[in-house]
């Protein structure tokens, strides 16, 4: 019997402009043959598992794709288009749901069949067993009122942009799951074999040391249970108080568990997702990745470059392709009302920055404009996925060359001045707000002190009262920061600081 991997279905997008890789399993020798518009490729069935390529094709459809075993049909696919294909990756923000969005009953409201915007949801199961039984109801959707509410809303507006500049189909393949560390979605030798991110797994084999997997599960069944009824709770509250800040809730009905003990039976321990979810899109033949994520590693800030540079690098491997184009959202300002700054944010912003730089075929969207006070899960996502929209446009397509706010480049001294120098500030730099607030700079002792700023063409000029000697500066430097100063694109200056090594 001829099997396909599940991602593969009616309604399915396939990448236009590629070698379209089709692969499953087979109980039977023989070749495997496709077909589609014409184009047609074939594999061997080797070990019971088969693989081959179509040849590159131009975007279009609605087309048929025929599959045949030794010279006999024995499946075909409806309705599938050739166009662009994103994979959604990363943790909540990006998860989070077009229906649940701030304009999202709008948008839901007007879609149609004929959107040309395609989803394929990766389910989210911890599992590679829970996989192949979820799997047998796995399919593309089309754009509709009810099928699409679950559909990732940052995904969603970045295919919707997409579409309508380039006049081609964009599919989407959601693989992503709310409070995820990187480390879920990268194999456990990457970690265990870097220094770095080994406490990663340090912290998970402390937590199962010595106890069986009878105890593990036993652990992990009352954890879940506790979280239902937390959850039942929570939802009570929220009736009568919607705007009730997350300590109080705790305080009111019991401290938040989640995700649980680290054990053997948690999705969310290190390579699950990995495994039960990201392996089993891949090789998908894909245009890129989006990714926003990072919020559920700033307890390690000072590892997660490496931990992030490995999982692109680690993805694109798996792809088989080194420079499969990966663009990242920044993590936008953030701060729970009862919490002090901890300034690690900060720290995970510059980590992504410093991987753009430094990782060939990146982009970024710099979003410190995009979030809300108290609230992680801010509900504004069209400016997200536009400007994730934008960077594609720029980096793989060619078809846009204002996709960037201000970068910071360098600075120099003069007396008791320091001027700073910015990438993409050609026409300039512009202030919202009353003032240019966000600035502060410090002398050889690193203490840091507010500055005033002046802006001169595409140059800031930075002072402050007690220092006569600038040696360090920094611009938006903490989890909800103050920040001021756009790009002539409405798109804000990225957060920055001039050293590492100014603490």
């Amino acid at each position: 019997m001829l099997k396909t991997a599940a991602i593969f279905s009616d309604n399915m997008v396939l990448q236009r402009g590629k070698n379209v890789t089709l692969w499953g399993e087979c109980d039977e020798a023989g070749t495997v043959a496709a077909e589609i518009n014409g184009c047609c490729g074939c594999g061997t069935v080797r070990d019971g598992k088969w693989r081959l390529a179509l040849p590159p094709m131009q975007a279009g459809g609605p087309y048929e794709l025929t599959l045949s075993l030794n010279g006999s049909e024995v499946r075909r696919f409806y309705n599938v288009m050739i166009g662009e294909v994103w994979l959604c990756g990363g943790q909540s923000n990006m998860e989070l749901e077009l229906q649940n969005e701030k304009n999202g009953k709008q948008e839901l409201a007007a879609l149609n069949a004929g959107v040309p915007i395609r989803f394929y949801y990766t389910n989210k199961v911890g599992t590679v067993e829970e996989a192949i039984e979820k799997e047998k109801n796995t399919g593309w959707g089309v754009a509709d009122p009810e099928g699409s509410r679950a559909w990732s809303a940052v995904g969603y507006y970045f295919a919707k942009k997409l579409s309508a500049d380039l006049g081609v189909t964009v599919g989407l393949v959601g693989c992503n799951w709310g409070g995820t560390s990187a480390t879920c979605w990268i194999d456990t030798d990457h970690i265990t074999g870097n220094a770095e991110l080994a406490p990663y797994m340090d912290e998970f084999r402390a937590n199962t040391e010595g106890k069986s997997l009878e105890q593990q599960k036993k652990e992990y069944d009352e954890y879940v249970e506790y979280d239902r009824l937390w959850n039942e709770k929570a939802q009570e509250v929220y009736k009568t108080e919607p705007n009730i800040g997350w300590q109080e809730l705790q305080d009111k009905i019991g401290k938040n568990l989640w995700p649980g003990p680290k054990n053997s039976f948690n999705p969310f321990s290190p390579g699950r997702m990995y495994e039960s979810m990201l392996m089993r899109v891949c090789p998908y033949t894909l245009a890129g990745f989006l990714y926003y994520q990072g919020e559920s590693d700033d307890h390690r800030p000072q590892s997660y470059y490496t931990l992030f540079t490995t999982l692109i690098r680690l993805w694109r491997e798996r792809w088989e392709d080194d420079a499969l184009p990966f663009i990242l959202v920044q993590l936008p300002a953030f701060k729970y009302a009862a919490d002090p700054d901890y300034k690690h944010w900060c720290l995970i912003r510059e980590a992504q920055l410093r991987a753009f730089n430094t990782v060939k075929n990146t982009g970024i969207a710099v979003a410190i404009d995009c979030g809300e006070f108290d609230n992680i899960h801010p509900v504004d996502k069209h400016v997200v996925g536009e400007r994730l929209c934008l960077q594609s446009e720029q980096l793989v397509y060619g078809t846009e060359s204002d996709a960037f706010g201000p970068m910071y480049r360098s600075f120099m001294t003069d007396g008791d001045k320091l001027c700073l120098a910015f990438d993409h500030a050609e026409d300039g730099l512009e202030v919202k707000g009353d003032s240019i607030t966000g600035f502060e700079l410090a002398g050889e002792d690193k203490e840091f002190r507010p500055a005033e700023a002046e802006i001169i063409g595409d140059k800031i000029i930075l002072s402050a009262a007690g220092i006569s000697a600038p040696v360090y500066a920094r611009y938006a430097w903490g989890n909800f920061p103050e920040y001021s100063v756009f790009g002539s694109s409405g798109i804000p200056l990225a957060p920055f600081r001039t050293s590492r090594n100014d603490e």
